[in-house]
């Protein structure tokens, strides 16, 4: 493996799901400005119960899911998650996606989280690439790529049905390489950095073609 879990940044505490982390995750879940961008609505209940029991199985990507799913915390407090995800044979490229609860939005946590995931990623999985697919209108989730030194790819009009209209897709990736290049770009731990609402919407998930999470986010999804 790789990264020792629970792990901590100078904010949060990232951490493997647990059962009862159910009612946090709905608490944010199930709100409409979370489900937003995201290809799932607002979730119900039972509905979390699925998703929770999904995400306690990805618990690494060397393991059979293939996918990594954590929550974070601010002391002890769930406020968001994060799943990292191979998307390919080679078992090097993946694909990240992350939810903030929007009353801990515009502090710097979602950055900070996903720089550390990102880490992760790269110095302990050893992997070549990672993306991060997110609804064009998603802007805060743009900048936190960009602040963590991802670059922006492509932009895809019209190209994902969701939620009864066609809707634009851009995708953020960073390769190990960017990262040797300008090390300065891919710190983790930024309490300084500012945003707006953030989550993660549009993307394939190890175990359904097309899933998304996120708040005013990404489009990743699970």
């Amino acid at each position: 493996m790789t990264a020792p879990f629970p792990l901590s940044t100078s904010r949060l505490t990232l951490r493997l799901y647990k059962p009862d982390d159910l009612t946090a995750l709905l608490g944010y879940y199930s709100q409409p400005q979370v489900a937003r961008y995201l290809l799932d609505e607002p979730w119900t209940r039972p509905f979390a119960e699925q998703q929770v029991q999904k995400r306690l199985q990805r618990q690494g990507l060397d393991t059979p899911a293939g996918a990594l799913a954590v929550v974070w915390e601010v002391q002890g407090e769930v406020i968001g998650d994060a799943a990292l995800w191979l998307t390919d044979d080679t078992g090097k490229v993946a694909e990240i996606g992350w939810v903030l609860h929007p009353d801990f939005a515009g502090q710097g946590f979602a950055t900070e989280a996903v720089g550390a995931l990102l880490n992760v990623a790269f110095e302990g999985y050893s992997l070549h690439r990672v993306a991060a697919q997110m609804d064009a209108r998603n802007l805060a989730s743009g900048k936190l790529c960009e602040r963590l030194g991802m670059k922006k790819e492509a932009y895809l009009r019209q190209n994902w049905w969701s939620k009864g209209e066609w809707t634009d897709t851009v995708i953020y990736a960073v390769l190990a390489a960017d990262r040797r290049e300008s090390p300065a770009e891919h710190e983790a731990s930024n309490p300084a950095a500012r945003m707006d609402t953030v989550y993660e919407k549009k993307s394939s998930d190890p175990s359904e073609a097309a899933t998304q999470l996120g708040f005013e986010a990404l489009r990743v999804s699970d």
